[in-house]
């Protein structure tokens, strides 16, 4: 039960580790915000691939056809949320860690958890994964609780390191120079939602 637990574990960070927009969002809300704000970021994430791993490791074969049809519609409304975001990061000022209130991490922890469940990317190379690391034989309930624990534990883990790491860079930075790196870091959001919205238009034609 541990090795099943360690490469769950491992596919979290496999699947978290990347810099995309959810790492952006991730490091643009812990600049403005601080420590608790960010890692709402990754606990809505760590959510989201928990809930993937779950689907996944009770029919691989029916959660790649189910998630392959729905791929479109989940790449338009992420796409949309994308440049929402961005767009609401250039337009209001950023909010110092006291400001910020139980019920604006809810809405983060929220906004990352769609995020990462509308992620076409992380949609299609989970079953792959599960396959790669021979996690698709094991049917019994509470191995598949073993393994879902440990996506959502390596996904956390990674998550909680990555705000820490930018919590402590905040707390040296100039101010002048964060709000050049939020500022940067929502252009970037913008720019991850087109592409995504361009993908989907693409695929349509």
């Amino acid at each position: 039960m541990l090795l099943l637990f360690a490469k769950g574990a491992l596919l979290g960070v496999i699947i978290t580790a990347p810099l995309g927009p959810i790492g952006v969002l991730c490091i643009k809300r812990t600049l403005e915000r601080g420590f608790t704000a960010g890692f709402s970021c990754g606990l809505g994430t760590a959510i989201g691939d928990a809930t993937y791993a779950l689907v996944a490791v009770t029919g691989i074969a029916v959660f790649e056809q189910t998630m392959s049809a729905a791929t479109l519609p989940l790449a338009i409304g992420g796409g949309l949320l994308l440049v929402a975001l961005g767009y609401r990061g250039l337009t209001h000022d950023p909010v110092r860690a006291a400001n910020v209130r139980a019920v604006g991490l809810m809405g983060t922890t929220l906004a990352t958890f769609l995020l990462t469940v509308s992620n076409p990317a992380t949609i299609l190379s989970f079953g792959a994964l599960f396959a790669g690391f021979g996690l698709t034989e094991e049917t019994r309930r509470f191995s598949s609780a073993v393994i879902v624990g440990g996506v959502f534990s390596g996904s956390l883990a990674w998550w909680f390191l990555l705000s820490g790491t930018v919590s402590l860079a905040r707390d040296r930075l100039p101010s002048d120079f964060t709000a050049k790196v939020v500022r940067g870091t929502s252009y970037l959001l913008i720019l991850f939602g087109l592409a995504a919205l361009a993908s989907a238009a693409y695929s349509l034609v």
